[in-house]
């Protein structure tokens, strides 16, 4: 049997890409050119390039062509979560205050001369015991929910949040509405409950809401994920009109909205969350990761009352319930006003990085809320991510291209930029690297 046409291109360009021959963000012939050069037809070269790019050794890009990926990137899109000695951090963001390790230690003793330290040692209810879920609660009332303890799940961490929801609510096939650029966690659960996610446009780092309502003609879509306040990556914040707008959209095509305000404490004031607009269809998903320290996985979801139960079932069915110990000791600081009191230092310690990324990297740019812990930075015309990263990857800085943030085909040649990991002088140099790396100047 003749062996099929595609697999002796597949392996003659896996063989040019990986000795080195066809370089990191070397454009390919264009398909049609492919076919023409060796005598294939439109499946067959198609299927060659479709194939290269299922390996992880091309990228196509719509509108511009198929270019020779940098295999010395991690396939992780770039994103390591535990980088290398002398590795400067600017992928993801473990925003961290001086003192936070005393607070840890004070907060461990405090603890331990607690009265009932037996109780923790036994399984709390899912979602909570009852004085817990009060307390947090209490501590969403700073972002604009009012509800009672009753209608709060404490989860570990705002991802197992949006996993929850997923795991009760939402069924294989369901269709979800995105922004093109929304937050990597989606996406992976997405894949891991085999959801259907559908883009939505973005003008100005906001969400078109014009294309939300056509699509919702077009076809059934069950879900809307939305970062209102304080967007990953965008940094943006929708207007109290659009929210009344999107709600109206919910209303009217009966969809259940998700609302990740992992970032919210950064941006104040805002307007009115979707929870508060629409508490009958909408799931609030928050934490302490970004908040408080990224180690303390202790996540908050707000659900109307009828879909509490099935949020619980999730959550037995997965970790069963939060950790006793982190969940009382997120309490204490709650209740004792160090979470109120870190939110507030970690507001002006955003602040101050912003304001030295803008000074560092004029002339780029930039789309990032003033108060955020990171930003988005367009590249130059005709300047690729994937070359910029690997380039400052050398130079011991590591930040992430737009693949893992583009809920689309088309992935923009773009840096997310994430600056709350590491000292100011620290940072100040990494994002000078950035800078010339980027050719802002």
């Amino acid at each position: 049997m003749r062996p099929a046409r595609y697999r002796p291109l597949i392996d003659e360009f896996s063989r040019r890409i990986r000795s080195g021959e066809l370089r990191p963000g070397e454009q390919l012939p264009t398909v049609r050119a492919l076919m023409r050069e060796q005598g294939v037809a439109l499946a067959t070269a198609t299927r060659v390039y479709n194939s290269l790019e299922a390996i992880g050794l091309v990228v196509g890009e719509a509108g511009r062509g198929t270019f020779v990926r940098d295999t010395s990137l991690p396939r992780s899109h770039g994103l390591p979560q535990q980088p290398g000695g002398g590795v400067v951090d600017l992928s993801f963001n473990y925003p961290a205050l001086p003192g936070q390790a005393e607070l840890l230690r004070e907060g461990l003793r405090s603890l331990a001369a607690a009265g009932d330290l037996d109780a923790l040692l036994h399984s709390a209810p899912q979602g909570g015991r009852p004085h817990e879920r009060q307390t947090a609660a209490r501590h969403l009332r700073n972002r604009g929910i009012r509800v009672g303890g009753e209608q709060v799940l404490i989860v570990n961490g705002a991802q197992q949040g949006l996993a929850l929801a997923a795991m009760a609510l939402l069924a294989p096939g369901d269709a979800i509405a995105v922004d093109a650029l929304t937050y990597p966690g989606i996406k992976a659960l997405a894949a891991a409950h085999r959801l259907a996610l559908c883009a939505l446009p973005q003008t100005g780092g906001q969400t078109d809401l014009d294309a939300l309502a056509a699509l919702c003609r077009r076809r059934r879509i069950r879900a809307v994920y939305s970062m209102p306040t304080l967007h990953n990556p965008l940094g943006s914040v929708m207007s109290l009109a659009d929210r009344e707008r999107l709600v109206a959209l919910a209303e009217r095509h009966d969809l259940l909205i998700i609302e990740d305000g992992a970032y919210a404490f950064l941006a104040e004031p805002a307007p009115s969350p979707l929870f508060t607009l629409a508490p009958g269809r909408t799931i609030y998903v928050s934490g302490l990761s970004k908040s408080v320290a990224s180690g303390l996985r202790v996540g908050f979801v707000a659900a109307p009352p009828a879909l509490v139960p099935a949020l619980e079932q999730a959550q037995r069915a997965s970790t069963w319930n939060t950790p006793s110990v982190v969940v009382a000791l997120a309490c204490r600081w709650i209740e004792s006003g160090e979470v109120d009191a870190l939110e507030e230092a970690k507001r002006r310690d955003a602040g101050q990085r912003q304001a030295l990324a803008r000074r560092v990297l004029r002339g780029c740019a930039l789309c990032a809320h003033p108060s955020s812990y990171y930003l988005w930075l367009a590249l130059p015309e005709g300047l690729r991510a994937d070359p910029v990263v690997s380039a400052l990857q050398r130079e011991g800085v590591l930040l992430s291209n737009a693949e893992p943030f583009a809920a689309t085909a088309h992935v923009p040649q773009a840096l997310r930029v994430a600056l709350g990991s590491v000292p100011l002088e620290v940072l100040k140099l990494a994002l000078q690297k950035v800078r010339d790396a980027a050719t802002c100047v």
